[in-house]
């Protein structure tokens, strides 16, 4: 299952429904009846349902840097299932969303509108005191890191209970939320 969540479903769409779809004009031409029903009938829909999904398509969200083993084994020790169900919801192909954690964002009141709501473009996994920790990494030109850090507290409460957050700024445009798996 968790392979299925590195795959995109539109390109899926498109590859077997191209083939169908060529397969049935070959057969078209070749006047092979039956191949020639099995393309057009499923090759077209599959091939129209890949594109669609292709448009809708949110990619996964890359790791910053690679997670050592001993951040792994933290993780199956002391991680929220809040912080697991994060790191695998931003890791995966999503449809139909405009953004990673849109909806959370706008909860949080840190996404006034779809031109400000700042962009998730990685995470890393690290251990902070003993705790495993999950780094979301924004880019946020748009809202203010005085903004943020009026917001820790409500973002706190957001993905607790028990967890920590902590905020820095390490570039002007950047902002990270460090997710702190707190006993």
């Amino acid at each position: 299952m968790k392979m299925l969540r590195k795959i995109s479903l539109g390109t899926v769409g498109l590859w077997v429904g191209g083939v169908l779809t060529i397969i049935g004009f070959v057969a078209y031409a070749t006047e092979n009846a039956t191949l020639n029903l099995v393309g057009f009938f499923y090759g077209v829909p599959i091939l129209l349902g890949g594109f669609a999904l292709k448009a809708a398509e949110l990619k996964p969200v890359p790791l910053s840097q690679p997670t050592p083993p001993d951040v792994l084994q933290q993780r199956q020790q002391t991680a929220t299932p809040i912080q697991n169900q994060i790191r695998q919801d931003v890791m995966r192909y999503r449809y139909g969303q405009d953004a990673h954690l849109d909806s959370s964002l706008e909860s949080l009141g840190l996404s006034p509108s779809d031109e400000e709501r700042p962009d998730l473009n990685s995470l890393r996994e690290t251990v902070v005191d003993g705790a495993y920790t999950l780094v979301l990494e924004f880019y946020s030109p748009l809202i203010p890191f005085e903004t943020w850090e009026q917001k820790r507290e409500k973002i706190e409460k957001f993905f607790g209970p028990n967890i920590r957050v902590e905020l820095s700024q390490p570039e002007e445009d950047q902002v990270d939320v460090a997710l702190i798996a707190a006993p």
